[in-house]
This record gives structure tokens, C-alpha cells and sequence, in this order.
């Protein structure tokens, strides 16, 4: 049997469907304890990986291990691993404590009943054991879903999509109610999901994938604010990207040239091979300002702008920029009520610190992770 406090490691895992490849070459570790998440739109292989290392797909080629042991071709119920899925997967006919319990007892565990009650205990169901599953909102059943597969003591829990079912409001509620159950009880997690947000949330670690691969992986707040692709650029929230010509990479600092501006970013922040690349700036990082009436002293501008178009969402007020090359750029400005908003056609500059821009191959496309309805199906 595997030991169930050891690291989950993939070795060049493949799958392929006959012509199409699924997973590619994938090689990863998701240390013991951890919350991993794997993240990417809809066909980037994300669910094909998670299936080969729940043993519900067979690897084309590669190994899965937990520690040093191969688990690759073990039968699923060998393996100390269990799965919680979008669809909950009930019996609707067994109570809710009936439920939790139903792995132990098919396993001839004695002292089960106490088990299962502080299983009820740790996902907040202690009232709830008489009950059956109709009787219970999504988010409740879902607590019974998990409390059924941790009470098997895995040594790593496999989410898919577990919260793609629920309502925006609980699906908020089960992110906190997933991180702290994870933190009490230190399994290792691996969360499948298409929700940017959602990863964020919960992972200490998020793989990015794209295409069968991993385009970058690391902790959420190193992703969202250094991607080294526009993929990631794009699909980890939202990117300004624009065109410029690197002019000087000497010393500690990249100099750019944006449309006949020079603009500057350290060069740990610089991810373009070649003389010609994308700049970017995340639109909560920029600071718009009236044409000519801020200190530029020590921050990135593009001058020449205009507003096209504002809007209000409670919490902060969105602009789009025309730039005088024509391109539109995204600013989210927190509606601290320190001036009044801008608006259409007022003539801006737009601002921001050096140290949150980012330097991307130009090479790569622009549009590349952009959120289309097919990819949250």
C-alpha cells in the first residue's frame, strides 16, 4: 500500500485519444498537505489528469507515484486516493450519516459510528445525520460529499469541479469551508477548476494549463502578478497588452519604447527573448489622471489618452482608454470618493509603477487565454 503521507508526483504523464493529445508530457509535485490546484478553461486536460491519478484512466504513457511508490496501474480502490465530483453522487435513499459512514462500513470498520460522527462535526452537518439528501441545499450535500470521502482518510482528495453546481453566493461560502477543512485536517488537495477565482481562493499552488501542458505554476499571488505568457496573462484575471520595442537592458532595469514612450520594468519582470514584445499592466494597477496635471516622476505614463467609456460597479468604477494609436486600455479605479470620476471624452494620462509591469514575447498571441463562453462549460 502507498504511504499516505508522502508527496503526489506525476512523471511525464501522457494521455492521448487516438490522434489528440490530452495531457502531454506532464511532470509535477504537489507536495504533501498541500492545496494544489490545476486550473485551466475546458480541453486543456486538466480532468483527464486528475482521472489517471484517481485510476479511472489509464496513462498512455508516464507514472503517477505517491512517494516512491508507482501507483499508475492500481485498481482505484487500491490506491489512497478518493474523489469528490460537481454531481455529489449521494444515495438518496441513505440518511446523511448513513452516507458518510457508508465506506467505512463496507470496509468492516467497529467503531464507525463515532467516526462518522466527527466527520459530521468537521464539515458543520452534526444536526443533520437523520436527514436524507433531498432534504438538503446544494451546499449542505456537498459537505456530505466531502465528509464521505475524507472519512476513507485519504492521503490526497480529489476535487472536480466540486463547486460548479452551486450558486455564486455558496459557492463563496464552500471556498472558505474547503481551505479551513483542508488546513484542520492536512490532506493533500488537488482541485480541479476553471474558476480563476476559485483557485486563487483556496490554493497554496496553481498549474496553469493550456493544451495538455502546463504553461506556468506557482502561488497564486507570484501568477497574477508576474505571468510569464499571455495565456496566463489573460486567463488569471485581466491584462493590458501592448506593443513595444525593449531599447536597453542594462543594469537592473528593462527600457522599453511603447508607441514613442519610454517606459521601464526590472528585469525579473521581463519574459521576451527578442527586441520586440507586449507590455503589460493589470487595469486595477493604473491610475488614471488628467492630461498633464499629475507629478510623473518615478512612474510609467502613457500620455495622450481619452476616455470612451465608464462604468459604475459598486465598489469601483471602470474606464476604457483610447490610446492615440488607437488601442483601448482597461483601468479599475477603487471608488474611494477622494475625486470625482471621470468621464466620456475627458482627455487622461494613465500611470503606474514600474515594478507592476510585466514583459511578454511578442511572438505569442495577444488574445491567447481570453474567457469564452465553451470555456466554462
Amino acid at each position: 500500500m502507498a504511504d499516505r503521507n508522502a508527496d503526489l508526483r506525476l512523471e511525464n504523464l501522457t494521455k492521448r485519444f487516438g490522434d489528440f493529445v490530452a495531457v502531454d508530457d506532464l511532470s509535477l509535485t504537489v507536495p504533501n498537505g498541500s492545496f494544489f490546484a490545476l486550473l485551466g478553461p475546458s480541453g486543456c486536460g486538466k480532468t483527464t489528469t486528475l482521472r489517471m491519478v484517481a485510476g479511472l484512466e489509464d496513462p498512455t504513457d508516464g507514472r503517477v507515484l505517491i512517494g516512491e511508490d508507482d501507483i499508475t496501474h492500481l485498481r482505484p480502490y487500491k490506491r489512497p486516493v478518493n474523489t469528490v465530483f460537481q454531481s455529489y453522487a449521494l444515495f438518496p435513499h441513505l440518511t446523511i450519516f448513513e452516507n458518510v459512514a457508508f465506506g467505512l462500513r463496507r470496509r468492516g470498520v467497529k467503531d464507525y459510528q463515532q467516526k462518522t460522527r466527527d466527520m459530521l462535526e468537521l464539515v458543520e452537518l452534526g444536526g443533520y445525520g437523520d436527514r436524507k439528501p433531498g432534504q438538503l441545499s446544494g451546499g449542505q450535500q456537498q459537505r456530505v460529499a466531502l465528509g464521505r470521502a475524507l472519512i476513507n482518510e485519504p492521503g490526497v482528495l480529489l476535487l472536480d469541479e466540486p463547486l460548479g453546481a452551486l450558486d455564486l453566493k455558496l459557492r463563496r461560502q464552500m471556498q472558505i469551508e474547503l481551505k479551513r477543512i483542508q488546513t484542520e485536517i492536512e490532506v493533500t488537495f488537488v482541485h480541479v477548476t476553471h474558476d480563476q477565482e476559485e483557485a486563487m481562493t483556496m490554493a497554496d499552488t496553481i498549474a496553469v494549463m493550456n493544451n495538455g501542458v502546463i504553461e506556468q505554476m506557482g502561488a497564486p499571488a507570484d501568477l497574477y502578478e508576474n505571468p510569464v505568457t499571455t495565456f496566463v496573462a489573460n486567463f488569471l484575471g485581466q491584462s493590458n497588452l501592448v506593443r513595444a520595442d525593449v531599447i536597453d537592458t542594462a543594469g537592473g532595469d528593462v527600457v522599453v519604447d511603447c508607441h514613442g514612450q519610454k517606459l521601464r520594468l526590472a528585469a525579473s519582470r521581463s519574459h521576451a527573448a527578442g527586441r520586440s514584445a507586449w507590455l503589460g499592466v493589470r487595469p486595477e494597477k493604473v491610475f488614471v489622471a488628467a492630461s498633464e496635471a499629475e507629478d510623473h516622476t518615478g512612474v510609467n505614463v502613457l500620455t495622450g489618452g481619452r476616455v470612451t467609456d465608464v462604468s459604475f460597479v459598486g465598489v469601483s468604477t471602470q474606464y476604457l482608454v483610447a490610446t492615440p494609436w488607437g488601442q483601448e486600455l482597461m483601468v479599475f479605479e477603487q471608488n474611494t470618493g477622494r475625486r470625482p470620476a471621470f468621464r466620456n471624452g475627458d482627455e487622461v494620462d494613465l500611470m503606474w509603477a514600474p515594478e507592476h509591469t510585466f514583459l511578454l514575447d511578442a511572438d505569442q498571441d495577444a488574445h491567447a487565454g481570453l474567457m469564452t463562453p465553451e470555456d466554462i462549460e
